[in-house]
């Protein structure tokens, strides 16, 4: 066994660079499909021969070093990391069934953990080319003498960044920028022995960043472990959620594919399980969200009313608020700010949550801080049983200058969370950012939450330097006149200018 050190920055580098080898038959946004399961295939196959290693190195017996209990993972005959690198030809059908036959040797754990790449198309991967993928990752040891679970999470997280920003617009399926999940993280303060919900997981960061929270504020994490919960449609996307948590050294949690709103998996009997921590950033405005389920909704999900077809953002709101423990129970949710003003069904829906004294702050962020989407989001804090100065109260926040601007997207930065977060935990009026309004203030506004409508901004915005200013105007009118060019060449190919 080698006794490389791997740091995080090699780690990045090389992980990135297998990207780079499938750029050309492979689609940007298909990356994440073959990456994350070579790399966790890699992964559990370096640990398998470390725990081999080490029982013989123990016990001299490399008869027990083949028994299954041996091993956190079992890797069935001739589906090794090793046995698949030593194939000349078809390696697709190779890796293939190597991987299913993991899966299921291991039922209880990584059933469909690798997904459904279609590893045997030789028009997209040839033989060649998925050989100079696997000697790439064999190339360095992902055993945990080499590199622990913390530091090869950080890296599988940086991965898919690197895949969210390289796939802008479909990113918002799968990411939610990291200090927007931070923030509702800390607002949330989940603590060791609570249990966290996402029932709209993506990748499990919002998992992720509750177990790093509980790490930071010197709870016992594994007080998390069978306490994690998640749920996400997209089966790509769920097995790599679970790969993300097992990478990152979580032993017992459940992520589950499949359609939350009209198929929920976690019950307590015959009614939705209750969790302490709920958190979401579920698609913004989905229609047919299943609308014909829920008018008669067996699980009492409607029980606000029955959001329009066009829009799916009170379903999730309602869902995740029938998911929260009556005690300890709180959520937060990001929704398009819409949702804060829109009237008829969404509108009722609203005034009965606010009358029900369940919302507890309304923070609007700025534009363009999400993947796929310019629209300004906003935050949602819900609490079954808010404390003594809370109830009644709502805080209403305008965090919509607090941004650093970006060429493609905005980015909210780490002290900027941080003001937010003060502001929720001090819940006072902050001129020209906060008001902590009450029920009948927002009655008296006709049950709207529009931000505007109690928070407004200051009467002159700060003007940017003038050499930013220019700098902006310039790479404005660069993209203007590289987006005439095109249209002029796509007329002249389709016949339209001579």
């Amino acid at each position: 066994m080698t006794d490389i050190q791997l740091n995080l920055s090699v780690l990045e580098n090389h992980l990135w660079e297998s990207a780079n080898i499938l750029r050309g038959p492979v689609d940007a946004a298909d990356f994440k499909t073959y990456i994350f399961p070579l790399l966790f295939f890699k992964r559990i196959c370096d640990v398998w021969d470390e725990e081999f290693i080490e029982i013989v190195a123990e016990t001299g017996d490399e008869q027990l070093a083949w028994f299954p209990e041996s091993h956190r993972f079992q890797i069935p005959e001739n589906c090794h990391w090793s046995d698949v690198r030593n194939k000349a030809s078809n390696v697709g059908s190779a890796l293939q069934r190597a991987m299913r036959e993991i899966e299921k040797a291991n039922p209880d754990s990584l059933y469909g953990v690798f997904g459904d790449a279609q590893w045997s198309n030789k028009d997209r991967l040839s033989d060649a080319l998925l050989k100079d993928l696997i000697e790439h990752f064999s190339k360095l040891p992902f055993g945990n003498q080499n590199v622990n679970s913390d530091l090869l999470g950080d890296a599988y997280e940086y991965l898919i960044k690197k895949f969210a920003d390289a796939t802008n617009k479909k990113a918002g399926e799968f990411y939610t920028p990291r200090s927007v999940v931070r923030l509702m993280i800390e607002m949330l303060d989940p603590r060791e022995g609570e249990t966290i919900y996402d029932p709209a997981c993506g990748t499990g960061g919002m998992l992720l960043a509750a177990v790093q929270h509980v790490k930071d504020t010197h709870g016992d994490v594994k007080r998390l472990w069978g306490k994690l919960f998640g749920q996400e449609r997209n089966l790509t996307t769920s097995a790599i959620a679970r790969m993300n948590l097992f990478l990152h050294g979580i032993e017992d949690f459940q992520i589950v594919r499949g359609d939350t709103l009209r198929n929920p998996a976690f019950f307590d009997g015959d009614r939705l399980a209750n969790f302490d921590c709920v958190i979401a950033n579920p698609p913004f405005s989905l229609e047919k969200w299943g609308e014909e389920q829920w008018v008669n909704d067996p699980l009492g999900r409607n029980f606000a009313g029955l959001p329009p077809s066009s829009s799916g953002d009170f379903a999730w709101v309602q869902h995740m608020v029938k998911s929260m423990a009556e005690v300890k129970g709180r959520m937060a949710v990001v929704l398009p700010q819409g949702a804060l003003f829109r009237k008829g069904a969404e509108g009722a829906i609203r005034q009965k949550l606010l009358e029900m004294d369940l919302v507890e702050a309304v923070i609007g962020l700025a534009p363009n801080l999400f993947y796929g989407t310019g629209l300004a989001a906003c935050i949602l804090v819900l609490r079954k049983k808010k404390s003594v100065k809370r109830r009644k109260k709502i805080m209403i926040a305008d965090a919509s200058r607090l941004f650093r601007r970006g060429r493609a997207q905005n980015y909210l930065e780490p002290e900027q969370a941080l003001e937010i977060q003060r502001w929720f935990e001090k819940f006072e009026d902050v001129p020209d950012a906060v008001r902590i309004v009450s029920i009948d203030d927002v009655k008296a506004e006709e049950w709207t939450l529009n931000i505007s409508r109690y928070v407004l901004p200051p009467l002159q915005e700060d003007i940017p330097p003038l050499p930013e200013a220019i700098a902006t105007f310039k790479d404005a009118l660069v993209r203007c006149r590289e987006a005439e060019t095109r249209l002029a060449t796509v007329m002249v190919e389709g016949g339209w200018l001579q």
